[in-house]
């Protein structure tokens, strides 16, 4: 036995030594390095291959900090298209990561103008322009406002533009469809989208003193879906979500934010203090989510803008505080959180996007 242990002491520490000689060794780096370059260029996902209507959501907090979280982002496929609902900070980083195919983005949506839900728009821009084949400008819906938000961002990039085209050239980077083609959504005509099967509605929702503020629904081959931006309490809501599969609908634990407002009133930062306050009036709580969604129907639902976005299963518990004495079906969502409706039958399939 003592002999064996020295054999085996010794063929790792020989092995330890081969493996920091061979890593110094320029030819065994660039096999290294080719084999990291094939793994990013092969990033495969688990959307589904069948249709379907799925929404994934690629950022899950609110602009409150939380490690692994991006700001509000909600990808939506529909059969072989691809619609995000908001860009918050870091989401376009997580549908890089994903491999979402960006050719397949048809348009982007946003549910109103605050910076944690477009902040990431020249970011998506740039991901479905360079070496993508866009044949137009990037399609962005909004409410009032949203022009001058696009305006903004292609003011600000139109350098990057030119220098990327002088770099690359008009078959990498088209100036013909660089920017956005911007869409300001008029409630008198709600219904935004209608092509290959998918309708999309968009309602007003209550998030004074933004206004409007919108949520979406999609209707596509008999399943449905709806998000709903941020909203405090909305009957529109309500009416808009009636017997749909699922509702994404952001949730704010003021009974956490209120611990967090004391807290900051205890050691004298009372515009901190203030700020917690404000935002109270302005969400929905787990609780009246839940209670949303039974009032509509609603199949499943799942929380996202999380307000503070949990960190922990301790601070899980306590976000989600009342929910189960008021419904079953949901689901807390995660950066990835991804539900599938399959077209042709009822099943709702919720799992985590790789």
């Amino acid at each position: 036995m003592k002999k064996f242990l020295i054999y085996f002491v010794a063929s790792v520490a020989i092995i330890a030594v081969a493996l920091m000689v061979g890593i110094r060794n320029p030819s065994v780096q660039d096999r290294i390095m080719v084999s990291v370059v094939a793994g990013l260029v092969n990033v495969s996902n688990n959307l589904p291959e069948e249709d379907a209507l799925t929404a994934a959501v690629c950022g899950s907090r609110s602009p409150i900090p939380s490690p692994g979280r991006a700001q509000t982002c909600v990808m939506v496929k529909a059969g072989e298209n691809i619609y995000i609902v908001d860009i918050g900070d870091g989401s376009a980083s997580n549908l890089r990561s994903w491999g979402i195919p960006f050719k397949r983005i048809k348009s982007v949506l946003l549910t109103h103008i605050h910076s944690d839900h477009i902040s990431d728009l020249a970011d998506l821009h740039l991901a479905t322009w360079i070496n993508q084949g866009r044949k137009g400008k990037l399609d962005v819906y909004g409410p009032e406002g949203v022009r001058l938000v696009t305006k903004g961002f292609e003011t600000a990039y139109e350098p990057d533009y030119f220098f990327r085209n002088a770099h690359h050239g008009d078959q990498i980077a088209p100036l013909d469809v660089a920017g956005f083609n911007t869409n300001n959504i008029d409630l008198n005509q709600p219904e935004i989208i209608n092509e290959d099967g998918l309708i999309v509605t968009a309602f007003e929702v209550v998030h004074d003193p933004v206004e409007p503020a919108l949520g979406y629904r999609f209707d596509y081959k008999g399943r449905s879906l709806v998000i709903s931006g941020d909203t405090s309490y909305s009957e529109n809501l309500i009416e808009n979500s009636r017997d749909v599969d699922v509702l994404i609908h952001e949730a704010q634990a003021n009974h956490m934010i209120n611990i967090i407002r004391d807290f900051n009133l205890q050691r004298g930062a009372d515009l901190n203090a203030k700020l917690m306050e404000d935002i109270t009036t302005y969400h929905t709580t787990p609780v009246e989510a839940a209670e949303i969604a039974n009032l509509a129907k609603v199949k499943h639902l799942i929380f996202y803008h999380l307000t503070p976005a949990p960190r922990n299963l301790t601070t899980e518990t306590i976000f989600l505080r009342g929910v189960k004495e008021v419904r079953e079906e949901w689901t807390l969502a995660n950066d990835g959180t991804m539900v599938v409706l399959p077209i042709g039958n009822k099943e709702i399939i919720i799992s985590e996007i790789k």
